[in-house]
């Protein structure tokens, strides 16, 4: 699991409803905490950068997965295109050559 990338790329987690796709990336991401093995990294990009930000039911949990060493990178064009840029809680963030440079090195990629 070290040499894992999951890249997050939606305001929570599968496709349609909204609410149910919070709970489940909430889920997801606690029964990740759990783990003794964790990811290398967690990409967020297109929608998926507003779970790092103020105001995500999941800030809290991220907050714990970086505190035991898992990089947390935020596509910056996202960032800025819903105008979060200064409203991220955890992370840092990135440009889309960091995101790809993650993909190369990676050695099993996660899409969520």
């Amino acid at each position: 699991m070290r040499q894992t990338l999951i890249q997050i790329t939606r305001n929570g987690m599968g496709a349609g409803d909204d609410e149910l796709g919070i709970l489940l990336i909430k889920n997801y991401l606690t029964l990740l905490c759990e783990e003794r093995e964790l990811p290398q990294v967690i990409a967020f990009y297109h929608a998926g950068v507003k779970l790092i930000c103020a105001g995500s039911p999941v800030v809290d949990i991220l907050r714990t997965l970086e505190h035991r060493g898992v990089k947390l990178m935020a596509c910056k064009t996202c960032l800025n295109y819903f105008g979060l840029i200064d409203q991220m809680e955890v992370g840092i963030a990135g440009t889309m050559i960091d995101i790809q440079l993650l993909q190369k090195a990676a050695g099993k990629v996660i899409n969520l």
